[in-house]
């Protein structure tokens, strides 16, 4: 294995050239790709001594076993190599911008009478409009076009004639429902509607078509159709003027900016088209040290898988990697230019973008206030430099010896992040010994930690919280010095009413209940680390004393135990199956099957 020694000489051979560097993990796995005008000067940024780097760079070094490199004759030529492995590869510590929020659509149904309606999918029959990014915008898309051609909104059936909803008395729907509607009628509105979503800048022509057949049906004496056309009008212009924005855009055209709370930012996008607001979406990101270096990465990244580039991108910082950018956009067959606008119409959108971004950050940081302010406190109390983002937490769960397992759970930016919770069987000796029970636990985690393949270990802690007190303390920081590990790890004792009471430390015990915010947070962790735990203690003592019982059967050993529990899943559901489900297990006959059948009924 390379340690950063080796890496720093292997990276001070690297040529002063364009190129992409790739890092890869113990178990060979691309963790993360990168150019570079010069690799020697870029790559051993990462390798030298007391180098400060985000925590992001930070957690990807530790975990970097070896790196490969590819020469390129040019900057622009590594951007365009970069792009292509990142799509390929999909690196752990690249940004991916994965958008588990999906895309919505307008869908128009396909049956008699045709509705409007926003929908997740484009899955369903009919015809969908999309996809968009924001649901909002769908949205209020095809409420804004219900409301101006007087489309229902609700699920009726309108062959059969009923009695009108609120809508039609206060002028929102023309009502089909009253039967006195005509479908060709009904359908002119929907044709109209769908024109309309697919591109509002023919508000201008269809108004003046309206304005056509309103005074064609005021010559022939049909005020009720042209009082009609005249409302839909009136609607269409008001709409319109909401939904202007910026009418010297007569094209596609992306804005971003981003808001930045600590080294937490959001990424806000608009999209307009022929000057009205299309679509928007945001995302967010951890470990951002400036806008430079998280727009040099997030462009490419968002227009690797989009083929429809803009004319033109507002954004609202300078970078110096824009002209190589746009380079890399003209690609795509359509020339791009990005600007950071001063003032004018396109100042504004910027700023426009620039509040929403903070907007959607402010609700992300409200959110995470009580648990930034138990962090920081905790901090402090336990005398650590930084506020300790990652923390796991053990506790040891057994029957005087029998079934003894232990529980890791972990709390990321204060709270808990299930999926990368782990259980342990004690493996190194039977009976009850907590302190060595921690301590072989700790040892298994960082052992699987350097071999980085399970992503729940291949973290680092900040801090690692133990369910006990001096004893296992000791237990685990012995074995973490033995194996060279460094974090900070303390334990939690409960009082005699077995509430959570005082942190231990190798220097005592550190009472924390005057600490409102810290305590609370500590008193969840200890409390969720017993639940989990000892709920992992329960389900395998339950299964322990269901395969004694089922071995009490005639016919029935620990092999067929085993594999009825590996095939039905739970006890209740052998103590519910019948004989031919039972006889589906391999191993297990007939006349067995009936023996458990008997037993349990």
């Amino acid at each position: 294995m390379l340690n950063k020694k080796h890496l720093k000489e292997k990276a001070n051979n690297l040529p002063l050239l364009p190129g992409v560097y790739i890092m890869k993990n113990a178990a060979g796995e691309i963790i993360y790709i990168g150019k570079a005008i010069k690799l020697k000067n870029r790559v051993t940024q990462y390798f030298g001594l007391g180098t400060t780097h985000t925590l992001k760079v930070k957690k990807m070094v530790e975990n970097v076993h070896d790196f490969d490199y590819i020469i390129c004759d040019n900057e622009f030529e590594a951007l365009t190599l970069e792009n292509s492995l990142i799509k390929q590869h999909s690196p752990k510590y690249n940004i991916l911008l994965k958008d588990d929020k999906g895309y919505h659509y307008v869908r128009v149904t396909n049956d008699k009478w045709r509705k409007i309606e926003a929908v997740k999918n484009n899955k369903d029959k009919g015809t969908h409009i999309g996809p968009y990014n924001s649901a909002g915008v769908v949205k209020q898309t095809v409420a804004e076009a219900q409301k101006i051609f007087k489309l229902p909104d609700c699920s009726r059936s309108f062959d059969k004639k009923t009695k009108p909803c609120l809508n039609f008395h206060i002028g929102l729907c023309m009502a089909p429902c009253r039967g006195n509607i005509d479908i060709s009628e009904y359908n002119e509105a929907v044709d109209a509607a769908v024109k309309f979503i697919k591109n509002s800048s023919v508000a201008a022509d269809e108004i003046e078509n309206l304005e056509r057949q309103m005074a064609a049906a005021s010559e022939q004496l049909n005020f009720e159709y042209a009082a009609k056309l005249r409302d839909r009008i009136n609607a269409i212009k008001r709409i319109t003027e909401k939904q202007k924005v910026v009418s010297s855009l007569k094209f596609r055209v992306d804005v971003f900016a981003t808001a930045l709370v600590g080294d937490m930012a959001c990424v806000q996008v608009f999209i307009f088209k022929n000057g009205h607001l299309a679509d928007k979406n945001h995302f967010f990101f951890n470990d951002i040290s400036d806008k430079q270096s998280l727009y040099s990465e997030f462009l490419p990244r968002y227009y690797a898988n989009n083929d429809d580039i803009p004319r033109e991108i507002l954004i609202d910082d300078e970078n110096e990697d824009y002209p190589l950018i746009e380079g890399w956009l003209s690609l795509c067959g359509k020339k791009c230019e990005i600007t950071v606008p001063q003032k004018g119409d396109r100042r504004h959108l910027v700023q426009m973008c620039q509040s929403n971004a903070a907007e959607q950050l402010s609700k992300k940081v409200e959110r995470s206030v009580a648990e930034t302010s138990a962090l920081n406190e905790l901090a402090e109390l336990l005398g650590m430099k930084n506020p300790p983002r990652y923390i796991e937490s053990y506790d040891i769960s057994n029957t005087a010896g029998e079934e003894n397992v232990a529980g890791m759970i972990v709390f990321k930016d204060g709270r808990p992040l299930k999926s990368n919770y782990r259980k342990f069987k004690i493996k190194s000796f039977l009976g009850q010994d907590d302190y060595r029970s921690m301590s072989e636990v700790i040892e298994r985690r960082f052992n699987e930690y350097r071999k980085a393949s399970d992503e729940a270990f291949s973290v680092m802690p900040d801090l690692i919280l133990l369910d006990g007190g001096k004893g296992q303390l000791s237990s685990v920081t012995q074995k973490l010095d033995e194996m060279g590990i460094n974090v900070a790890v303390f334990g939690m004792v409960k009082d005699s009413k077995h509430q959570t009471n005082a942190i231990v430390s190798d220097g005592g015990k550190i009472t924390i209940k005057q600490n409102r915010s810290a305590y609370t947070l500590i008193t969840n962790i200890q409390n969720e680390v017993h639940r989990f735990a000892i709920g992992y203690h329960k389900s395998r003592r339950s299964k322990a004393m269901f395969n004694s019982e089922l071995i009490k059967i005639e016919g029935v050993g620990k092999g067929r135990a085993a594999a009825l529990l590996k095939h039905f899943k739970t006890i209740k559901a052998i103590k519910n199956a019948s004989v031919e489900e039972l006889c589906a297990v391999k191993g297990v006959s007939r006349a067995v099957a009936e023996n458990i059948y008997n037993y349990f009924n």
